[in-house]
């Protein structure tokens, strides 16, 4: 039977069992409970829910502790945050050198910048990724988090193209490259790169997700399927430029070497050497895009979320692990770059009176 009676009804029957607990104690000749202590006890259980049950005991009512629950950390997102954050180590070196040396002001340079540029938003992305995965998960913050990965990782490959078309003009047109054509052409294509990758990475939050309806999400949720399509689609026409460019290149390469032969009568050994340097080159830089994305479009392309997350990770990891490698690729292996890192390890700082070899438009 549940018991109605008033709170003020409960505290009259405390203070009387209190009461006569007091007085048979002190009948037995035990005082330990004096009117202090039954004061005390009386506050601290005076509670309306404390009901006295039959037979005079008392009994408190039960306290219950929370205790949190652990959130259980996927170790693949601990090696995406590791990544990211090399990354972001990695490429901001380059920007600091690119910055801070006066003569690495060429066109090309400022390409390889913004490429860096890109590749360091990718790696702070995926550490913003994790922290809102597991502390601020919410639906707007995860398309804001969506949005930062993808318009860094479309500037980053759009990037590559437009340093593939500056090598190529550097060869093809190599008597007028050094004019301000160039410049104006490499600000325009720095302005349509970043228009065109923020505009991709908008697309998330503008409603191509999958939040109302998880049954539309890819493989990257909260990225729909339709948009994971195109994305995968446009990065398989881009390899398909850069390939296409880089052909062309090796051509006007060998055929130059030809050229140079037929006057000399013979290839020189330094000839020879380039020629070869400069194919192992462009074989490491498609080899390397082929290895990293192709399998991430391609998986893209054909699975969405109910396919097992072992495989988006596995295929994701090389792809992310890209922007580590363009570093190296495109900047750590120039010679300028190269001087500039030594000098800056052996002062301290980059200075402005040190003696760099001027940028020749045939180095690939």
């Amino acid at each position: 039977m549940i018991d109605k009676r008033e709170p003020f009804s409960h505290r009259n029957d405390i203070i009387w069992f209190l009461t006569l607990e007091v007085l048979y104690n002190h009948a037995r000749g035990d005082d330990s409970l004096s009117a202090a202590a039954m004061s005390n006890q009386f506050q601290n259980n005076s509670s309306p829910i404390w009901s006295v049950q039959e037979g005079g005991n008392s009994t408190p009512p039960p306290t219950f502790e929370l205790e949190p629950v652990p959130v259980s950390v996927n170790p693949w997102d601990i090696v995406l945050c590791v990544t990211g954050t090399l990354m972001s180590c990695e490429n901001a070196i380059v920007i600091a050198l690119i910055i801070y040396t006066p003569t690495l002001k060429a066109p090309m340079f400022v390409l390889i910048g913004s490429l860096a540029f890109a590749d360091l938003l990718a790696g702070l992305g995926l550490i913003v990724n994790f922290t809102i995965t597991y502390i601020f998960d919410t639906g707007f913050a995860t398309l804001l988090s969506a949005g930062l990965l993808i318009t860094a990782f479309s500037a980053s490959v759009l990037n590559i193209l437009a340093i593939t078309v500056d090598r190529y003009l550097s060869l093809y047109n190599a008597l007028t490259y050094h004019t301000e054509r160039t410049v104006i052409f490499t600000i325009v294509t720095l302005v349509l790169i970043w228009v065109t990758s923020i505009t991709l990475g908008a697309l998330p939050i503008m409603g191509w997700n999958c939040l109302k309806d998880e049954t539309t999400c890819s493989i990257c949720a909260p990225i729909d399927k339709n948009h994971a399509a195109a994305l995968a689609v446009t990065l398989l026409f881009v390899f398909a430029l850069i390939l296409q460019l880089y052909l062309q290149i090796c051509k006007i390469a060998f055929r130059h070497a030809q050229q140079i032969a037929v006057q000399h009568q013979f290839m020189t050994t330094s000839h020879s050497s380039s020629t070869t340097k400069g194919v192992s080159t462009l074989s490491i830089i498609l080899g390397t895009f082929a290895l990293c994305w192709i399998p991430f479009a391609m998986y893209s392309l054909v699975a969405d979320i109910r396919y097992p997350p072992i495989y988006t990770y596995v295929t994701a990891l090389p792809a992310i692990c890209h922007s580590m490698i363009n570093p190296i690729i495109y900047a750590f292996r120039n010679p300028e770059i190269q001087k500039s890192m030594r000098l800056a390890c052996c002062c301290g700082c980059a200075s402005s009176n040190f003696p760099l070899r001027p940028r020749t438009p045939s180095v690939v």
